[in-house]
């Protein structure tokens, strides 16, 4: 790396930095990031910028997780929690917290979530099987932890807490799916039936397609989440636990 390039990144780093606290992020904090850096805009050094200005910011106490899910490869056609890439779904900031140095990754393949830093392992143990997005999940940990969602110009229906929402809510008619992955599990491939709530769409076929745009688009405007801009894009700050009790009392409210 040339000299000019490293001043480069160490700029960025330092301009990233105080955005990312002036949005309210601190040091300790628990949090599950989205980002879009097409909105976000160039950075030098690209998306391990980004996650290193987060690291830096919530520093050695602080975790960092991200929403990963998985994709089947030619190689490897299967769930090895170790080497399946992130779905490409859900860009580039998920594979590279997936593969960034240290991270853990939790074993349920669709709802399979990774995270680094203080409490990453315990975030990421123990993840059940059958419906992996309520109790017991990474998400359900997130809001035990008092931990917070940001969005770094990313979409408002893009908040996979929400996910966590739905499976709490008292709400009639939810769809439920069952699949059966195949995963490496000590070094063996095993059949596994899983059991879960439908969350390629709202979980209700009344609700709307842009439910959870909606759910986030209200809960902002109750002033209890954070504003600011992380590069070019506008983005937010999202206290996890006030998010799902708001996002259970709409839901069950309008559905249940």
């Amino acid at each position: 790396m040339s000299p000019d390039a490293s001043t480069s990144i160490d700029a960025d780093l330092a301009w990233l930095r105080q955005q990312l606290r002036d949005l309210g992020l601190g040091d300790g904090d628990t949090v599950m990031a989205h980002a879009s850096l097409r909105a976000i805009g160039p950075v030098s050094g690209g998306a391990a910028t980004l996650v290193q200005a987060l690291l830096d910011v919530l520093g050695a106490a602080g975790t960092l997780a991200g929403y990963v899910d998985y994709e089947k490869t030619t190689e490897i056609p299967y769930f090895d929690p170790a080497r399946s890439p992130a779905s490409s779904g859900y860009g580039v900031l998920a594979e590279l917290i997936r593969t960034w140095p240290g991270a853990v990754r939790s074993n349920n393949p669709g709802a399979s979530m990774a995270a680094m830093g203080a409490r990453a392992a315990w975030l990421c143990a123990d993840h059940p099987m059958d419906y992996g997005y309520g109790a017991g999940s990474p998400l359900a940990k997130l809001v035990q932890v008092q931990g917070k969602v940001v969005l770094l110009g990313s979409d408002l229906d893009q908040v996979t807490l929400l996910h966590y929402a739905e499976d709490r809510a008292i709400l009639a008619r939810k769809r439920i799916i069952h699949v059966t992955e195949t995963i490496l599990v000590d070094a063996e491939l095993r059949d596994v039936a899983i059991e879960e709530f439908d969350t390629s769409h709202p979980i209700v076929d009344e609700m709307p397609p842009t439910y959870f745009d909606q759910i986030v688009s209200q809960f902002l405007a109750t002033g209890r989440a954070r504003s600011g801009r992380v590069g070019r894009a506008l983005c937010y700050l999202l206290p996890a636990p006030d998010l799902v009790e708001f996002a259970i009392e709409k839901m069950e409210r309008e559905f249940g």
